[in-house]
C-alpha cells in the first residue's frame, strides 16, 4: 500500500502540498519523496514557512495528477530529527545537496503517519488505502 503511494509521487515528479496557516490554507508545489525507516518521508528546509506551518499544525495533504489519475493523500507530518533521514533522503535527491546537507541544522524531514490515500480518474471509483 505504501509503495504504491510511494511510486505513484515518485513517477509524477511534482506534487502539491497543502498546510494550514491560521485560518488559511496553502498550497505549494512539492518534489521530494522517500522510503525511510518504514515510513513515507518529504524534506523541506527549517528557514521556509512550509516548515513553520506544519510545526504548528501537522496536518498536511497531497495532491498529485499523473495525466489519467490522482492521488490524494491526507497525513499527519511528524518530524524525523535523524541524521541518517535527512542523508537518505538527499542521497535519493542529490540535486538538493547544493543547498541542503545532512546536519546543516536546516535540512528537515517529515515522516507521514495516520495515511489516507485515495486513488481517483475519471473513469472508475475511487480507491482508498490506510497506513
Amino acid at each position: 500500500m505504501m509503495q504504491e503511494v510511494y511510486e505513484f509521487l515518485k513517477k509524477c515528479g511534482t506534487y502539491y502540498l497543502a498546510t494550514a496557516d491560521g485560518d488559511q490554507p496553502r498550497v505549494r508545489p512539492f518534489g521530494t519523496i522517500d522510503l525511510f525507516d518504514g515510513r513515507l518521508t518529504i524534506q523541506t528546509g527549517k528557514v521556509k514557512e512550509v516548515s513553520r506551518q506544519i510545526m504548528q499544525n501537522p496536518k498536511v495533504e497531497i495532491c498529485a495528477f499523473d495525466g489519467e489519475n490522482w492521488l490524494r493523500v491526507a497525513a499527519t507530518a511528524i518530524e524525523d530529527p535523524r541524521v541518517e533521514a535527512q542523508a537518505h533522503m538527499l542521497d535519493a535527491y542529490p540535486s538538493l545537496k547544493g543547498m541542503y546537507q545532512a546536519g546543516d541544522g536546516n535540512t528537515q524531514i517529515f515522516a507521514l503517519k495516520d495515511v489516507t490515500a485515495t486513488f481517483s480518474s475519471f473513469t472508475s471509483a475511487p480507491r482508498t488505502i490506510t497506513f
